[in-house]
């Protein structure tokens, strides 16, 4: 955390033109960012870091997700069509906008019609319809239920939805930004939050340092990171993001919510032949291999959509309030494909893409407050995710078109547009947009929240009292029902010691439909150059791996990261060393989540670190 006193401030357009020829000069060239002045300071061994350069915007959104793009795009629509100079810019960790995107996706387009409401004709990548629903429950590994259409949750009927990539949207969604004139800044990490010199407002972002080794020295091609001041910072990192959540610690956002609630989602994309491929299918199933009876309490499902023109979107998601340490995640779904109503969906075909991600879960009970002074929380950051309907993007988009609206109105009112000054005017106090929250609170999204408030935590009660609470919610109480079910806790202390368990015999990859969890990362393209661990243990519970994790709960992190971070060298028996594998890691943010004690503090890489998808 900086005080903005400490900066190096320079004008808006000769900052837009160093960030420009820093993404420019991404990868090889990284050795002529430095300046002869850089090149110069550095061979002079300074002990201390030079100031950072310092760019001005009037609004600094993090994250270039639909939720991120959504706000910047209406915020530019409303500056455009009143003549108004607003400058927006978006720094996004990926390599590109899309790379580090993860969803099912059946997309629910209502609140893209708001947004572009002629989104048709612009091209937008929405080309699979559904045309069938599908739920199962699988009673075991080879038989199966199929429920009629007429008793599944009005949530859960696709009529006018899209099976997509919301990867390929988000790309679309960030070509018509920048055709508005925002300026987009892929493969640069948000890694710290800035303050006013009382702490008491956002003030901006630092991007990280790049060029340094694994030691923390400092390679020949180090670039010191980019402070950017702006009036409003708005956060939509997605779920878990580090910025979003010491915003919400600093802030106290939370004080309200209950604890949220995540579900760890992994997905494969398999290409099919085309006598296979159903296009605008959509199956859901409930059941084997995550619940084994009626009071079973393991949360989760599996999701598997047809998309044009033959590929088959696979994916399981497993509550992470699971309580059998041995349980993983990434085996589960793998014997998953096995059933026979999952596998001839994929016959003859090839697996082309993989990936995971977390997902919030603990729905409108665990939204906390999304404004604070400088700023708001946008998205899957907040928590805008309908577990029962199965769908998020659609309400990330409108959150980003509430708080883009507001924003907008807001700075105008107050005058003193950075856009058209070029600098922000250091007298100006701190500004909090709480019509942002009025309006998201009086809008359809949490009204559909609100709906099924109850259902999550319903299941904590057993698969049997989550169904019959949300069939009971959904036909009838719609949310007006005059009690509210208490979450469960942390996930983290969900898991109970392996004494209590015994170790799952899972059954050994074929390599054809079933992978070994390496063989999927490697079709994640996930790459970090050689760099210190953005994985770090907490200096405060430096003990808890070898002397909790490992002897009380077994080690679940080497079970439960769909990526294998994690696993211990037990070479000394009486000495059990973790090793973390950070090259490895697919930003599903599990680790954060899911860690005995929460020991692990999940820090951004440098820009571009990370998993590459294409398709999902």
């Amino acid at each position: 955390m900086f005080s903005v006193r400490s900066l190096a401030p320079v004008g808006r357009q000769q900052g837009h033109q160093i960030l420009c020829s820093l993404r420019a000069q991404m990868g090889a060239a990284r050795a002529q960012w430095l300046s002869s002045a850089r090149a110069q300071w550095r061979a002079s061994g300074e002990a201390e870091l030079e100031p950072r350069d310092a760019v001005p915007y009037d609004v600094c959104i993090v994250g270039a997700g639909p939720a991120g793009l959504s706000a910047a795009i209406k915020m530019k629509q409303k500056a455009v069509e009143a003549g108004k100079e607003l400058s927006v810019c978006v720094v996004e960790k990926g390599s590109e906008p899309g790379a580090h995107i993860l969803s099912g996706n059946v997309f629910e387009p209502r609140a893209l019609t708001e947004l572009f409401p002629d989104w048709k004709e612009r091209g937008a990548p929405l080309d699979t319809p559904v045309k069938q629903d599908k739920f199962l429950v699988l009673p075991n590994e080879t038989s199966s239920i199929a429920l009629p259409n007429a008793l599944l949750p009005p949530e859960l009927h696709n009529d006018g939805n899209y099976i997509i990539s919301l990867g390929k949207l988000v790309r679309w969604l960030a070509e018509q930004a920048e055709e508005l004139g925002v300026e987009i800044f892929a493969g640069f990490s948000a890694s710290e939050v800035l303050y006013n010199d009382n702490q008491s407002a956002v003030r901006g972002i630092a991007t990280r340092d790049m060029g340094i080794d694994k030691d923390g020295s400092q390679k020949p091609t180090f670039a010191r990171g980019i402070e950017i001041h702006a009036r409003q910072t708005l956060f939509a990192e997605g779920c878990r993001g580090s910025c979003s959540e010491e915003v919400m610690s600093t802030f106290d956002l939370r004080a309200n919510a209950q604890d949220q609630a995540y579900g760890l989602g992994i997905k494969e994309v398999w290409e099919v032949p085309d006598e296979v491929a159903k296009p605008g299918l959509v199956q859901h199933t409930l059941g084997w291999p995550l619940q084994g009876g009626l009071f079973d309490k393991t949360y989760g499902g599996s999701f598997l959509y047809h998309m044009e023109p033959n590929l088959v979107l696979v994916g399981l998601v497993v509550g992470l309030d699971y309580t059998n340490p041995y349980l993983s995640p990434y085996d589960e779904f793998q014997r998953w494909k096995l059933h026979p109503d999952v596998s001839k969906h994929l016959e003859g075909g090839k697996c082309i893409s993989y990936g995971a991600r977390c997902l919030n879960e603990g729905g409108y009970h665990a939204l906390p407050k999304v404004t604070f002074p400088g700023g708001a929380i946008l998205g899957c950051s907040a928590g805008f995710l309908n577990a029962v309907k199965i769908k998020g993007s659609h309400l990330a988009i409108k959150s980003g078109i509430e708080a883009g609206a507001a924003v907008y109105d807001r700075l105008v009112q107050t005058g003193n547009l950075v856009g058209e000054t070029m600098e922000i005017d250091e007298t100006e106090a701190p500004i909090e947009v709480t019509e942002y929250q009025t309006n998201m609170d009086n809008s359809w999204a949490m009204d559909e929240l609100k709906a099924v408030r109850n259902c999550h935590q319903a299941f904590h009660y057993g698969v049997a009292a989550g169904v019959a609470y949300t069939g009971i919610s959904s036909f009838l109480l719609r949310g007006k029902e005059p009690w509210t079910l208490p979450s469960k806790g942390k996930d983290s202390d969900a898991t109970e010691p392996a004494s209590k368990h015994t170790p799952i015999d899972y059954p050994k990859p074929d390599g054809k439909l079933t992978f070994d969890i390496l063989t999927n990362v490697a079709r994640a393209a996930t790459a970090h150059e050689d760099q210190p661990s953005h994985l770090r243990i907490k200096p405060e519970v430096a003990d808890v791996p070898e002397s909790v994790s490992y002897q009380v709960y077994a080690g679940p992190e080497q079970r439960f990261c769909p990526a294998r971070v994690y696993e211990y060298n037990t070479d000394d028996a009486d000495k059990p060393q973790l090793v973390i594998n950070a090259q490895n890691c697919v930003h599903c943010k599990c680790c954060s989540i899911k860690m005995p004690h929460e020991y692990i503090d999940w820090t951004v890489p440098e820009g571009g670190g990370g998993p590459n998808y294409d398709n999902m």
